[in-house]
């Protein structure tokens, strides 16, 4: 595995939503959440991950997001580019275009909907890695790709890509967490995907945090994984309960349509738009939000009538 320096692709990299207008992308908005995320402390930020509604955007949307990225950051903080798809074609054009936008590393989904076997997995991220330069992340999301790669695979993986440098982990299975590091070692990067799983995942070792609700409360986010980071668990564990509701909240519908919901009520965001197949929260869940929000201490929510 080449090597990274310390703090890199280490902490809290929230995956930031993307913003609609009328159904086209708000590129001037996307640029103000960005700037946010430097702003209240997030060690880096990833683009176009699965909050992203990356399937539900064009090639050409989602380089146009890392290229505002970047320019945004500025070199602040790192720009994680998700570039994977179902297709080998479609993710090596967003691999290499998200190079020479000037992201300094890649996170690529295992190809969803085709559930290929652990042999084609092998040779698929192999070949993708062999077109970039750039450290890569696994994004292991069973859940939503329907295949799991396995922690012997990514081992055989990293025997021939020594740009692979790590993994987000976005399943509620802590034994695949403790062998795939029993594997590879500490320097591989792992990053928890599941909100749930912050503190469990950092205490057994993982790197940080791509968690969704970090564009809610990245100060919040951060300051889990810097603690743990020190070694304080008494402040971690406090930081956990305090996190807990709104990280179940994530969920009460498909990410990122709660996120969205809530990150409008609080200001951040102009209109919950998401694309179809998603769609906007009916009003019973809203209500369950709204007393979410309320408790979780957030700035004065505005009115929902108007979405």
């Amino acid at each position: 595995m080449i090597a990274l320096k310390p703090n890199f692709l280490r902490g809290s990299y929230t995956p930031v939503v993307t913003p609609f207008r009328d159904g086209k992308v708000d590129l001037d908005k996307f640029a103000e959440l960005v700037e946010r995320q430097v702003r209240e402390g997030s060690h880096g930020v990833v683009v176009n991950g699965t909050t992203a509604e990356p399937s539900s955007l064009t090639i050409e949307e989602r380089c146009e997001l890392v290229n505002v990225a970047v320019k945004t950051v500025a070199q602040r903080i790192p720009v994680v580019a998700a570039t994977g798809s179902q297709s080998l074609a479609e993710t090596t054009e967003l691999t290499v275009r998200a190079e020479q936008a000037g992201a300094d590393a890649l996170l690529v989904v295992t190809p969803y909907y085709i559930k290929p076997p652990q042999r084609g997995l092998i040779e698929y991220f192999v070949e993708i890695g062999k077109r970039t330069r750039l450290p890569l992340m696994i994004y292991h999301i069973p859940g939503r790709a329907a295949v799991s790669v396995g922690p012997a695979a990514i081992a055989k993986i990293a025997d021939r890509l020594p740009n692979l440098v790590g993994l987000k982990h976005a399943a509620n299975d802590l034994e695949y967490l403790t062998e795939t590091l029993r594997l590879m070692g500490s320097e591989f990067r792992i990053f928890c995907g599941l909100e749930a799983l912050s503190l469990p995942m950092l205490v057994i070792g993982a790197a940080g945090l791509m968690n969704a609700v970090g564009n809610l409360v990245t100060a919040r986010v951060a300051a889990m994984c810097n603690v743990v980071n020190s070694k304080d668990l008494e402040k971690a564990r406090d930081l956990h309960f305090e996190l807990f509701e709104l990280n179940q909240a994530i969920f009460l519908d498909t990410n990122p349509i709660p996120l969205k919901y809530m990150m409008w009520r609080i200001g951040l965001l102009e209109t919950p738009e998401v694309r179809l197949p998603l769609a906007v929260l009916p009003e019973e869940q809203r209500r369950k939000l709204d007393e979410v929000l309320s408790r979780a201490a957030l700035p004065e929510m505005q009115s929902s009538s108007a979405a």
